[in-house]
């Protein structure tokens, strides 16, 4: 039985991979800053809290990630955690940089100190790519991050590209564009959104205000992303890949398809607000997720319509 370790097992993807893994019959463990207090909703609306082992662990602490991963002994390694919001970062930004980057240093310096087998999974993001217009991103895209967040991300990536060179450590990173599913928090402007389409269906007589509404993402379903994260530790070499739909849509398609479902007029309860533009945001996200498919076989099912149905079913079913 293999032991896998997710930092961050709290969060959408972390609980996700989590049951992916059980599923596949891993010991799995998952680690919280504070084990004992945290709640993991996310793990109890998926049916599967009580079949993880939760631990407490600092990951900004080097002796906190030592004690945990000789404790664990895992196999396998998911680096999930750190703060995940780009609009926070631009509020929190030595949080940001800190929760990312140190974090994700000291899972790698304790891989080598172990000098054990343990491949590691490292959550970058396409937001590292910055705006590329109208190219679509891939492995090979510089980066150029506009934000805490993604400095941070960027930063963590190429300290995990180091060690896979230096040290001959199985490290990977998937260069995730965004992921949607019920279990994203309220603040994320796909569920902000998805909440209160609900509540205006139901006869709610609220106003949806939102920033720039103008950009354009790639939005693909998280239950499919985890499985690309397992698919990398599973190859004979470590290498990092896109994982994307491949198709963008506007954040102005995505809040018609869901008022659309539900036949209303999307602008008859919309306004654009001004303090919610970020100092810098991205106007095209675009992804070449061919890698994915030519190596590791996996393509994303749901484009961006399906994901609004699907957010739209969880939440009124």
């Amino acid at each position: 039985m293999n032991t896998a370790l997710i930092c961050g097992i709290s969060g959408q993807d972390g609980a996700y991979l989590a049951k992916l893994l059980l599923e596949k019959g891993y010991n799995v463990w998952g680690t919280s800053r504070d084990a004992q207090i945290s709640h993991f909703r996310n793990l109890e609306y998926l049916g599967i809290k009580d079949k993880v082992n939760l631990t407490s662990m600092t990951l900004t602490d080097f002796r906190s990630v030592l004690q945990v991963i000789a404790q664990v002994k895992p196999d396998e390694i998911y680096n999930l955690a750190g703060q995940s919001s780009v609009g926070l970062s631009f509020e929190m930004p030595v949080e940001t940089l800190e929760s990312i980057t140190i974090g994700t240093l000291n899972l790698l310096e304790v891989i080598r100190f172990l000098n054990q087998p343990i491949k590691i999974y490292n959550a970058s993001s396409s937001e590292c790519f910055g705006d590329t217009g109208d190219i679509p991103a891939d492995e090979n895209t510089p980066f150029r991050p506009r934000s805490p967040y993604a400095v941070a991300k960027s930063a963590a990536f190429w300290q995990v590209a180091n060690y896979r060179e230096a040290y001959n450590l199985f490290a990977c990173s998937g260069i995730l564009f965004n992921h949607e599913s019920p279990l994203r928090p309220n603040r994320f402007v796909t569920q902000k959104i998805i909440a209160s389409v609900c509540r205006i269906a139901q006869g709610s007589q609220e106003i949806l205000r939102l920033g720039n509404i103008n950009i354009y993402r790639d939005w693909g379903w998280a239950e499919e992303y985890v499985e690309a994260m397992y698919l990398m530790l599973q190859q004979d070499q470590p290498d990092d890949y896109v994982i994307a739909t491949g198709e963008s849509y506007s954040l102005e398609d995505f809040v018609r398809f869901a008022f659309e479902y539900f036949h209303l007029d999307w602008q008859k309860y919309v306004q654009t607000d001004s303090s919610l533009f970020r100092p810098t945001d991205l106007a095209f996200g675009r992804s070449n997720p061919q890698k994915a498919w030519d190596k590791l076989r996996w393509e994303a099912k749901n484009t961006t319509p399906d994901v609004v149905k699907l957010m739209i079913s969880a939440k009124i079913h």
